[in-house]
């Protein structure tokens, strides 16, 4: 198997928050979309994130069409995660678990979209490597 692409798909209420969210504060730029669909890429992300509107009947298999948020955590690791929690502070980002450092050199923050997404940036320290 050969891997040509990738992609993140979260079903949201409201696609076109969270679209612009990930837009605004995390770079991402619109791709493609449609009636309750958009896909958002970033050439160093490594793959598309799309927010698809919950209830889309095209969802397979509608068994699984459940909203996300609920256990949902997307992370990118940065370089300079001092710098991005400013930043992202002063552009309003709801931020919901300040700057913390775990004991295996995880250093991060959390934010909440507004469908309730935790987007997590981390900064690996300490000489540890991500």
């Amino acid at each position: 198997m050969q891997i040509t692409g990738s992609a993140l798909s979260l079903n949201v209420a409201d696609v076109e928050a969270s679209a612009e969210f990930a837009i605004r504060h995390l770079g991402f730029a619109p791709e493609m979309s449609a009636d309750g669909f958009v896909s958002l890429a970033r050439e160093d992300a490594g793959f598309n994130l799309i927010f698809l509107r919950t209830g889309l009947g095209t969802f397979k298999p509608a068994s699984h069409a459940g909203a996300a948020g609920q256990g949902t955590l997307v992370a990118f690791v940065v370089d300079d995660i001092d710098a991005e929690y400013e930043r992202l502070r002063g552009e309003g980002a709801r931020i919901v678990t300040p700057i913390e450092t775990e004991p295996w050199g995880e250093r991060y923050f959390q934010m909440l979209d507004p469908n309730g997404v935790v987007f997590q940036l981390v900064q690996w320290v300490d000489g540890t490597d991500g």
